[in-house]
């Protein structure tokens, strides 16, 4: 596999390292100092680009791995508003593009556990209130984390109390649907609270909590390998295939 690699941080860095440890090849590595090298021309050597860069330039830097036929990979998060639109334009193009929040095996794991506990919760009518708590290092500027942001959607979607999320982050300033004071929160509404702190790779708590006990679903990352990792071997799903993907199609 001839792989690109948009954004060469922390993360680019580990992709790189595994992709030679899994015997692919690194094609082409794009960056601040040369994103203009990011066109069509460049991307023909290249079975698939793995994309972690920012929320402001991912969508064009996927848009162009569609429109050059090139199929991608993306982590990035804090943008997904627009995801539709590059799904729908993947299908369009018979393209192929794989996305997920977290490339963690672990996170994925919880994520079902917590949309299957947030159902048997509203199957038993049981009254818990339900809070989620994510810890990320001070270089990841979004907030909420695009996990938690997953997490809430699986609980809003599950459990009818909780209708929308809002976000309680001090000190973050491109938190998305801010609260200031969580305690003022309307009962319908899932309250995620963002810390940054260290270099903290990322953690998070969802708490279920009712007038007599607390449940909690937790998951902690120890490095940045586990989520490279995921990415590569996501890439390596995604080569000849043609559609739009996710984790719950890698993990069946």
């Amino acid at each position: 596999m001839k792989a690109a690699i948009i954004g060469y941080g922390k993360m680019g860095r580990e992709i790189e390292q595994i992709l030679k440890e899994r015997g692919h090849e690194t094609a082409l590595i794009i960056d601040t100092d040369n994103a203009a090298e990011l066109d069509a021309a460049h991307l023909t050597e290249t079975d698939v680009a793995i994309e972690f860069t920012t929320p402001q330039t991912a969508y064009d830097n996927i848009r162009t791995c569609l429109e050059a036929g090139t199929a991608v990979v993306s982590g990035t998060t804090g943008w997904t508003g627009r995801l539709p639109e590059l799904q729908a334009l993947c299908r369009e193009r018979g393209g192929a593009m794989f996305y997920a929040s977290n490339y963690c095996l672990g996170v994925n794991l919880l994520f079902r556990l917590n949309r299957e506990l947030a159902a048997m919760i509203e199957r038993l009518h049981a009254t818990y209130d339900v809070r989620i708590k994510e810890i990320h290092h001070t270089q990841k500027k979004d907030a909420p984390s695009g996990t938690a942001i997953t997490l809430a959607e699986g609980v809003i979607g599950n459990l009818t109390t909780k209708r929308t999320w809002v976000n309680y982050a001090p000190g973050i300033e491109c938190a998305a649907n801010r609260t200031e004071d969580p305690a003022a929160a309307a009962p319908e509404q899932l309250v995620i609270s963002s810390v940054r702190e260290g270099t903290v790779p990322g953690t998070h708590t969802v708490s279920y909590e009712s007038e007599d006990d607390v449940l909690e679903l937790r998951h902690t990352i120890k490095n940045r390998r586990t989520l490279a990792l995921g990415a590569v071997v996501a890439a390596e799903f995604l080569c000849g295939r043609k559609g739009v993907f996710g984790m719950e199609d890698l993990m069946q």
